[in-house]
């Protein structure tokens, strides 16, 4: 699969590209609390656009290690109106919404979202698969194990890659057997592993690559470099652009990243290499 539908707009991903992240959650691990204001708002936003970025992910809800669920009205009253607000300056724009809520997701393509990006894998919230079926919209299927609240508390795995090929084939056939054309797929790297598991995932992408379908890597800034290297998160992003680095030479056709100018940097030059005969 090369394009995506994204109300319309074909989104080719034979070249990798760049998912700049938004949160407008008080609590995210990177920047939560940091973009309040609409002029704030659409500053980013604008940065992240003029540095590259083919798609805006807007997440309302902090999916961080013990987040809680939050309300789903709760939800829909901080994310709908962003939404309308960068539509009505970027009317070009390609957004994602980060949510596991059928509700939040079906009114948020219906005010002119195009993606629904779901960490939960449909886990969450048992309608998420028949919404998603029935709008026939991209859907990044994600895989996680346990939720938020409890996903880091001591995950545990007999096999890793074989878990995970088991759990794409079986959802992937759910949603394919529904009519869904458009299937992204993140190993969900940091949700309900360890660092070795994490890391065990990139070094074995290939077995994960069997689908067909488009690989989203999100790694930007999280634990599984700070911990490992004894840093803090606002210091990881030079490891963050080695890593994905890293998997753009495995396959990775989507980055979801905090900081844009610096993967499309990586893209232009793996995509440099591969092109050299």
């Amino acid at each position: 699969m090369s394009t995506i539908n994204c109300n319309g707009k074909l989104l080719d991903l034979s070249v990798p590209r760049i998912m700049g992240i938004l949160n407008i959650t008080t609590d995210s691990f990177y920047d939560g609390n940091r973009y309040r204001t609409d002029k704030q708002i659409l500053d980013r936003v604008g940065q992240m656009l003029e540095e590259g970025a083919d798609i805006i992910d807007i997440g309302a809800v902090s999916t961080r290690p013990g987040a809680l669920i939050m309300n789903e009205e709760e939800e829909k009253n901080k994310l709908i109106p962003i939404l309308k607000l960068l539509l009505s300056h970027f009317p070009d724009i390609i957004i994602s919404v980060d949510t596991y809520r059928a509700g939040v997701a079906i009114k948020s393509i219906e005010e002119g979202a195009s993606i629904v990006n779901d960490i939960s894998g449909g886990g969450i919230d048992n309608s998420m698969f028949e919404a998603i079926i029935s709008m026939n919209c991209p859907y990044i299927l994600s895989h996680i194990k346990g939720i938020p609240e409890n996903m880091q508390k001591d995950p545990m795995y007999d096999n890793i890659i074989k878990e995970m090929i088991l759990y794409f084939s079986e959802k992937i056939k759910i949603l394919r057997e529904g009519g869904v054309k458009d299937i992204i797929i993140d190993p969900g790297l940091g949700f309900g592993k360890t660092i070795h598991n994490n890391y065990e995932i990139i070094k074995k992408m290939k077995y994960i690559d069997i689908f067909n379908l488009p690989i989203l890597i999100g790694i930007s800034r999280k634990s599984m470099l700070y911990k490992l290297l004894d840093i803090t998160p606002s210091e990881a992003l030079n490891a963050t652009t080695v890593l994905n680095t890293l998997c753009l030479v495995s396959g990775a056709k989507i980055l979801r990243v905090h900081d844009v100018k610096e993967a499309n940097q990586a893209i232009k030059i793996t995509q440099f290499i591969e092109n050299i005969h």
